[in-house]
């Protein structure tokens, strides 16, 4: 019988190139030249910053991707916790030497570009709790001392990127983090607690929002108390998705978003912008690669032998469709605004960095699949 090591070094190139899922490969690639399409339409169809920007970044981006791949997924699990050391430390470095934007102080300046850790610590995250879980029985996973570390875990980089402040991308982490947990076994009772105890801290964490997340809150329930102002982008959105149609105006022909109605359609409200250009069937489109991309993800985890492999996919792929649902519930009004980029298709280079590496952790599961983890 071959040992682990021996199992790992008896795959030759061919049999890495082989064991690639190509279906996710072009999924992926045909989801980065829909959003090259998408950006140079927010860019009034010229070849402007943000379309080469984003052309550059996804190539780059997606080279890691492929890198990542063909690292054997042992190196991931033995790497975990110190992955998840080094974003928590970024995320300290924001907080004393990071770049203030627009009254958030989210980024690092590495000249080359600005680093958002917080979307690492995304990734981070459920590498930390898969591996965690990795060892740990079924029958122990709801003792008391199983528990303590995850919660501290958990909670520690979410207090860091709330107070940037960034609730949005803090409630996204909290999510991946709470569905790796979910699927490692721990018992509903608990996640019913941390619900009830949330809700009756409410009022106290209502009352440390900033202004701006009172307004979003209160936009979401009624746009049209302030049309002009914080309920703008949300009316004009809800205007541009409707008028699309089932087949859309046609690309580069959105007035809501050509003619400038619409702030933010490069990074957020991408989605929003295709809608309007490509309608109904573009959408469906869009959804059905997204549809393509996580049902990959998840096949992956069934064929991988490791509990650690089984855990990270099926969990990246949860919280991959969290990630695309609350965006598209955000541009459509059925959530309030809160900051979250539409996976591979918005602007921004830290978001498709830690989708990509997440994507790409995927993908070593699968050429790894018969490789156990210790």
């Amino acid at each position: 019988m071959l040992q682990p090591r021996s199992i790992q070094s008896s795959l030759g190139i061919r049999d890495k190139i082989m064991s690639l899922d190509f279906i996710l490969i072009i999924s992926i690639l045909v989801l980065g030249i829909v959003s090259m399409f998408a950006m140079y339409s927010t860019d009034g169809g010229e070849f402007k910053y943000h379309t080469k920007s984003h052309i550059l970044r996804f190539f780059i981006f997606f080279g890691m991707f492929l890198v990542v791949s063909f690292i054997s997924i042992r190196f991931w699990h033995d790497t975990s916790y110190l992955i998840y050391v080094g974003v928590f430390i970024l995320l300290l470095f924001v907080k004393y030497f990071g770049l203030t934007s627009s009254g958030s102080k989210r980024w690092l300046d590495l000249y080359f570009m600005n680093l958002q850790p917080s979307e690492l610590m995304k990734i981070g995250l459920i590498l930390f709790l898969a591996k965690y879980y990795h060892r740990i029985s079924i029958e122990n996973v709801n003792s008391f001392r199983h528990l303590i570390l995850p919660v501290t875990v958990l909670i520690s980089p979410l207090i860091l990127v709330a107070t940037q402040p960034d609730l949005g991308t803090s409630i996204l982490i909290g999510a991946g983090g709470l569905v790796v947990a979910w699927l490692a076994g721990v018992r509903a009772k608990f996640f019913i607690i941390s619900g009830i105890t949330m809700i009756a801290l409410l009022p106290i964490a209502i009352s440390f929002l900033k202004p701006y997340q009172k307004s979003r809150i209160l936009t979401f329930l009624n746009p049209e108390r302030d049309p002009l102002g914080a309920g703008y982008q949300i009316i004009q959105s809800k205007i541009a998705i409707g008028s699309g149609g089932l087949f859309g105006k046609g690309f580069l022909n959105g007035s809501q978003s050509y003619l400038d109605y619409l702030p933010e359609k490069h990074t957020d409200f991408i989605y929003t912008l295709f809608s309007e250009e490509f309608g109904f069937f573009g959408s469906l489109f869009i959804l059905l690669l997204y549809v393509v991309i996580i049902s990959r993800i998840i096949k992956i985890g069934s064929v991988t032998r490791s509990n650690f492999g089984k855990l990270y996919c099926y969990s990246f792929a949860t919280a991959f469709f969290i990630y695309v649902a609350v965006n598209m519930m955000m541009v459509l009004g059925l959530l309030p605004i809160v900051g979250s980029p539409l996976p591979i298709m918005s602007y921004g280079g830290s978001s498709m960095m830690a989708i990509m590496l997440g994507l790409g952790i995927a993908m070593s599961c699968k050429i790894y699949k018969d490789v156990p983890v210790n």
